[in-house]
């Protein structure tokens, strides 16, 4: 049994490999990091390969491997790199509030300025974001930690976000 399934897993990895790499370099532009995100793509889709009961959609599925792959990587990169840039959070935009580019307004503070901020933040909101981006923590690790549920955490997040965007404005 384990034998046929790792035979039929190299076949489609013969089948479709190429292409899965060349869609992973098409978006990562990078050669190096294509392989790695490559390997982490077949690591996950032999794991999760005999879950798969539809034969006919290996292709689809191997890419929505492919992109959450590349969707993970870059969301880690741009925590470390940008406090506000998050797409998870957009879902409740305000109509009434004018847009502000966020990463703007992060690069007139210091970090010192941000973690003075932050701190004048109730508790409830002050935890999620230190744990987000100081203790560089995912979301379902701070929900785990904090024995809450996702959509709290999430809330939580956003709240905090709301709280500190005119404190940031204030000072600019």
């Amino acid at each position: 049994m384990k034998q046929q399934l790792v035979k039929s897993f190299e076949e489609l990895v013969n089948e479709y490999g190429k292409t899965i790499y060349k869609y992973i370099y098409s978006l990562v532009k990078h050669k190096e990091l294509a392989e790695d995100l490559y390997q982490e793509v077949l690591l996950s889709a032999y794991l999760a390969y005999p879950s798969i009961k539809e034969q006919g959609k290996y292709k689809s599925w191997l890419y929505t491997i492919a992109i959450n792959k590349c969707r993970d990587y870059w969301r880690k990169e741009n925590k470390s790199k940008h406090f506000w840039k998050e797409e998870v959070y957009s879902y409740s935009v305000s109509v009434e509030s004018p847009y502000i580019p966020e990463e703007e307004v992060l690069h007139n503070f210091s970090a010192q300025q941000m973690a003075e901020k932050i701190n004048l933040l109730p508790e409830i909101y002050r935890y999620p974001i230190y744990l987000y981006y100081y203790q560089d923590l995912s979301l379902v690790e701070i929900a785990k930690k904090s024995n809450l549920p996702m959509s709290t955490v999430k809330t939580r997040m956003k709240r905090a976000k709301e709280r500190l965007r005119p404190k940031m404005l204030s000072l600019a």
